[in-house]
């Protein structure tokens, strides 16, 4: 008999279930898969979190009400209309979300020298609200050791060492200047990045008494006469059992971004590579719908660009922004630019919609000349994944009939390029001017002209790196009906909720600090309720 179940073994759940424990609650965590972590355990976990207490102690001057400031700028206002009481809720949250896992995890949070990528907006911050742990040994978990989640990502290295080596440009160098820390780490099987994030999670959950159950997949809601969910009915092995949940259940589970019909009906159009586990199929979003519940928000999406690689023997994607190399732009089908090609949410502008759902940009094109090929060694590498994926010409007209774009469009796009090259400034779309870009760019506006044959371009749709639509809950991480009624017994939290930051991110943790708050959040209202 436990008092919670959680459906997941990612941040959310892990953050849910070592909460409810260290509350004094029994608590089982299942993972239909093998191996635990989930897609957190394959990120570079960046963790957006505004007013902790990591920043106050190196006297950075941050407040909660510069996070709702800043939170109601950068969305759209019918967005913010839409979320803000969840917004106000997870700011409210989130800095007691990060002093609790510091307390009673082996998680050793640092900051990241990155600002808000809408740092100009109001309550925007330079510095102190984006951090990332540092790395941990698998061994610390015990017999989970060989259980958790690999990543396509390097996490021998950390977020921190990633962006200060330039890992994508100077592999090699990184490597060498790294090279006994890198050893030690091989060594003593440890890891930054996701790996420490969900290392460090696992390894509070087991000392508070967790139970985890692999291979187990959640199948049912079991609900009583009222509606209250009182448990789920997994299947393991062949069987099915019924796991009683006295104070209730928490759906963290992942996005259905794997899951073909799901996908399609809510992202119709172009797509290239999906970067989470196999496993992230909806199952949340299916059980909770079945169970009565609101979904919402099942258009958003953590849209990124993804280089092609493998992973557990299947086609995947490796979220890496190659989109503001020198020589090369960004057009949609129509052959023009519509967006700065650094911009931070270059994902949501590919994903932009027609009122009826449509796509208005896809399918897009990186194009560019031969020496967009010569400035990473990785992006060579990981393009022979797919040899037919990279298309060269000897001239914009041939370049233009492989892709399928207006040949006369494209010229002109290319020929503007130019022209503002030469000029040294974007009067276009301000490449390389915002705070988030020149960080991005090292510092440089780099517009360098695409005029020296072959030419190259290849498909930029949408990768999809974690859905964000599910159950929709309210701010307390209660599940709702169409009605707004609670669904009593019911929480959700991540990938697997209406996340209350959708496609639109605001900054490069906001998908894994929303997370670990909303389980915080969800766990701390059973701990109040439903005795």
């Amino acid at each position: 008999m436990f008092d919670v179940v959680v459906i997941g073994t990612g941040s959310a759940a892990c953050s849910a279930a070592l909460r409810a424990a260290k509350g004094g609650l029994k608590v089982v965590a299942i993972e239909k898969s093998g191996l635990l972590g989930g897609t957190s355990a394959m990120s570079g976990a960046g963790v957006w979190i505004p007013a902790n207490h990591i920043a106050a102690a190196e006297g950075i001057s941050d407040s909660k009400k510069d996070a709702i400031d800043y939170l109601r700028a950068v969305q759209t206002s019918e967005w913010v209309e839409k979320e803000d009481v969840r917004h106000q809720s997870f700011v409210e949250n989130a800095p007691e979300m990060l002093k609790f896992l510091s307390d009673n995890t082996p998680l050793n949070f640092k900051l990241i020298d990155e600002p808000d990528p809408y740092v100009e907006a109001p309550g925007g911050k330079k510095y102190g609200r984006m951090l990332s742990p540092m790395p941990l040994s698998r061994r610390i978990v015990g017999r989970y050791a060989s259980k958790m989640r690999r990543s396509t990502l390097p996490h021998i290295f950390t977020y921190q060492e990633n962006v200060k080596l330039n890992l994508y440009h100077h592999p090699i160098l990184a490597g060498l200047k790294m090279w006994p820390k890198l050893l030690w780490r091989w060594l003593t099987n440890s890891g930054g990045q996701g790996t420490a994030l969900m290392t460090g999670l696992i390894k509070g959950c087991l000392d508070a008494g967790v139970t985890f159950r692999l291979e187990t997949r959640a199948v049912r809601l079991v609900q009583d006469e009222s509606g209250r969910v009182t448990g789920v009915e997994v299947e393991s092995g062949g069987k099915k059992e019924i796991i009683p949940a006295s104070r209730g259940v928490v759906i963290a589970s992942g996005g259905f971004e794997w899951d073909k019909e799901m996908r399609e009906r809510h992202f119709p159009g172009p797509f290239d590579r999906i970067g989470t586990p196999s496993t992230n199929e909806g199952d949340g979003q299916k059980l909770a719908a079945a169970a009565g519940a609101h979904l919402d928000n099942m258009d958003q999406a953590n849209v990124y660009v993804c280089l092609p690689t493998r992973y557990e023997g299947k086609r995947y994607g490796l979220p890496v922004n190659f989109l503001y190399e020198p020589h090369s732009i960004v057009v949609n089908r129509h052959g023009k630019r519509f967006i700065s090609e650094a911009h931070f949410n270059i994902g949501e502008a590919i994903d932009v919609r027609n009122p009826d759902g449509s796509p208005v940009q896809l399918p897009c094109y990186l194009v560019g000349d031969h020496r967009f090929m010569q400035t990473s060694l990785p992006f060579r590498w990981y393009a022979s994944y797919e040899p037919d994926w990279v298309k060269k010409a000897d001239t914009l007209d041939e370049l233009a009939a492989k892709l399928g774009l207006p040949a006369a469009e494209l010229k002109q796009s290319v020929a503007r390029w130019n022209e503002l090259c030469a000029k040294g400034h974007d009067d276009d779309f301000h490449r390389g001017e915002a705070a988030w870009e020149r960080k991005k760019d090292g510092g440089q506006v780099r517009l360098m002209p695409i005029d020296k044959a072959p030419y190259i371009g290849m498909s930029v749709n949408r990768s999809i790196i974690g859905t964000k639509g599910g159950a929709r809950t309210n701010e307390f991480g209660q599940v709702l009906r169409e009605d707004g009624s609670i669904i009593t017994g019911l929480y959700a939290a991540g990938l697997a909720m209406a996340n209350p930051i959708g496609t639109r991110a605001v900054g490069a943790g906001t998908t894994l600090g929303p997370n670990l708050t909303w389980g915080y959040i969800a766990a701390g209202t059973m701990l109040r309720q439903n005795r």
